[in-house]
């Protein structure tokens, strides 16, 4: 993706989209519940990837809106307090007036006790950073380690790394050698940079943050053993040469957003795992080719001598499953639960929540004697949302084992604003054998085929979701879409026919019952520029023309919000939402570095909190309990060659990194 003008291919889709299925896009559904016409004059939403006249998130939710779903009634709650940053084109972090953050936790910083130093440059070796920080810092979660005041003060940080950058990563290059193999402990520094790191973090009196190497901190990667749990576990889909039983696996890889549970484990999400496997086989099972196993991402993991690199690649070699890693593939794209407070403890991969391009885990307000209600979206174009209810009802006192039995359901959008949740569950809604379904595991190992047989609405990268406890609703951040024409026809809840702004999707559950199989739903705010010079107008005009033929409206969102490619999305207990992006950087449209927005939903005010340095995607947040102390990660600065962010001692090789973001007045962040 460029950092300069983008043409309607400015979508920034990882993951090749390889849903070829028939069935309805959220677009086109959005289109006939509103009108074309309608979307624009409507204040529901405006074309050419604009929001509101006036910098009004609330009018996304006037005319045309349903009945919606009862819920909790919204209680007051803070409001964004902050005079807002302008779009930052130069290559730092920009916070408002009356704010400061330090940078923690930069790629490659030592976290275990005597572990080797980070050489300036990232000259170090592959055992090195299985003992360092990973790379691509992404979702994470705050865990306290201490009750009362300390609480906001001593805790764990778990966060996911979720990619490299090989040019970075390698400064002598990447080693292929003549035989066409690669190096060794380049591919292992590769691996280890993957995964989730638990560190252990401390406040100073003199306020700042510090690293505490202690018995709690440790790296989790794609070379770590982990246990398969819930349906598919024993199955012959993931009987491997490693594992002939099928109960457990090896690492954990393209590690995006997260999710925590009540009882203090950790939920990692394997995103585009796809890219880091391969097969000749032509045609591929459709556990591997409607999943795009390709090794699109090129790191050739395979080409390493040994068998914990040749598992990669998922060929078929031997005479059964049980001789060679064909059914690695199915052994990734599922979510992870992870216990941060102990070390010993091995990561959990919970087959019964389905197995795709996991963005995250967002579990629904939780009361005892009631399920578990788990979010996920799956970020791929025209790919579909999904939760899980759990079989058995939430006991704090109890063991649990919630996330090994229950339903995994996936979203159907209608045009009236109304949608339901179909049951991905053998022997019903048609998947049965006859239907080529022979069991549950295999439901679960071919979850998109599933979702395409019963009829579910493609949608534009289900990315981020996040639950308001004080209204009930869920959110649903729909980064872009590009990708149009026959094959992504419009709907109504994905308008636009060439998406490159995103929007964000909100809906109650019938009733107030997060495990309600209906709900009610409306368009949140879409994505688009600051109308800022001729040029821009003359972009956009064209665009608007496309997306919404015979057409002329043109609002514009203010300098202080405008943004595009929503991604990150959390709805903290004070009320705030948190807005991250993840998309293009465009001065004629209004479009400067990638950033964080801070809103209140109840009264529509939205401002820009921060802006990241070039190259840079904004993804991660979350507070300490008292909300003073805000955590956010600067993922892939530099992954362009535009950035020498941070800078830590001179350095010039950019690092993702986590900032910590404190009020210099000590007050709750973002009021």
């Amino acid at each position: 993706m460029n950092d300069t003008n983008l043409s309607l291919s400015a979508d920034r889709g990882d993951e090749p989209a390889s849903n070829v299925s028939g069935n309805a896009q959220l677009a086109d559904i959005i289109t006939r519940r509103y009108g074309r016409r309608d979307v624009l004059k409507s204040g529901v939403s405006v074309a050419v990837g604009t929001l509101f006249a006036g910098n009004a998130i609330a009018q996304a939710v006037k005319g045309g809106q349903p009945a919606v779903a009862q819920g909790p009634v919204r209680r007051p709650g803070a409001i964004p307090g902050f005079t807002p940053v302008p779009h930052n084109f130069e290559d730092d972090v920009v916070v408002p007036d009356g704010y400061n953050y330090q940078v923690l936790l930069p790629e490659g910083e030592t976290i275990i006790a005597g572990a080797p130093a980070y050489i300036p440059g990232d000259g170090n070796s592959g055992s090195d950073r299985e003992q360092q920080m990973g790379g691509h810092h992404d979702g994470m979660h705050y865990f306290p380690l201490a009750r009362g005041q300390r609480a906001n003060e001593h805790g764990l940080l778990v966060m996911n790394n979720e990619n490299i950058d090989q040019f970075l990563l390698h400064p002598q290059g990447v080693i292929v050698n003549s035989d066409g193999s690669r190096d060794p402990d380049q591919v292992r520094k590769e691996i280890a940079s993957h995964g989730v790191a638990v560190v252990e973090l401390k406040k100073g009196g003199n306020g700042s943050w510090s690293v505490v190497r202690g018995r709690y901190n440790r790296r989790i990667t794609a070379a770590t053993v982990m246990e398969l749990t819930g349906p598919v576990a024993g199955s012959d889909f993931v009987k491997t040469k490693y594992d002939n039983a099928g109960f457990y696996t090896r690492g954990t890889v393209n590690n995006c957003a997260h999710g925590f549970t009540p009882w203090g484990t950790y939920l990692t999400c394997e995103e585009n795992w796809a890219g880091y496997l391969t097969t000749s086989e032509s045609p591929a099972p459709r556990e591997k080719a409607r999943y795009g196993v390709t090794g699109f991402f090129g790191y050739d993991w395979w080409k390493a001598p040994g068998d914990e690199y040749a598992r990669f690649d998922t060929t078929p070699q031997g005479a059964s499953a049980l001789e060679d890693y064909r059914n690695e593939a199915n052994c990734f794209g599922w979510i992870v639960e992870i216990d941060p407070f102990d070390p010993r403890s091995t990561p959990k991969k919970r087959t019964a929540l389905g197995r795709f391009g996991h963005e995250g885990a967002w579990l629904a307000p939780v009361k005892p004697g009631r399920p578990i209600v788990v979010y996920s979206g799956d970020d791929a174009r025209g790919e579909y949302m999904y939760k899980f209810v759990s079989a058995k009802p939430y006991h704090p006192t109890k063991a649990n084992d919630l996330l090994d039995e229950g339903t995994l359901y996936v979203a159907k959008y209608h045009d009236d604003g109304s949608g339901e949740w179909i049951a991905l569950e053998y022997g019903r809604n048609g998947l049965t054998n006859q239907n080529g379904f022979a069991s549950q595991a295999d439901v679960l190992v071919n979850t998109r085929s599933a979702a395409d047989f019963v009829g579910a609405t493609r949608m534009d990268r289900p990315e981020w979701a996040t639950i308001d406890a004080r209204t009930g609703y869920v959110y649903l951040t729909l980064t872009n879409n590009t990708n149009r024409g026959a094959a992504y026809p419009t709907d109504e809840a994905n308008p636009r026919a060439a998406n490159r702004d995103g929007h964000i999707i909100r809906w109650q559950e019938t009733g107030g019952a997060y495990a309600a199989t209906s709900f009610a739903w409306d368009i949140f705010v879409f994505g688009g520029p600051t109308l800022a010079t001729t040029q821009a107008l003359a972009i956009d005009a064209a665009y608007a023309a496309q997306v919404f033929p015979g057409t002329a409206r043109q609002d514009y969102l203010g300098e202080e919000a405008s943004f595009n490619s929503p991604d990150g999305i959390w709805a903290a207990p004070n009320g705030l939402l948190w807005i991250q992006t993840d998309g293009y950087k465009d001065a004629t449209r209004g479009f400067g570095n990638q950033q964080m927005l801070c809103a209140d939903p109840a009264t529509g005010d939205v401002r820009r909190f921060l802006a990241g340095p070039n190259d840079c995607e904004i993804t991660g947040v979350v507070t300490t309990p008292d909300g003073r102390t805000l955590f956010a990660n600067v993922q892939h600065p530099g992954e362009r060659g535009n950035s020498t962010w941070p800078r830590i001692d001179g350095e010039t090789r950019p690092r993702s990194a986590t900032l910590v973001i404190t009020k210099d007045d000590g007050g709750v962040v973002g009021t």
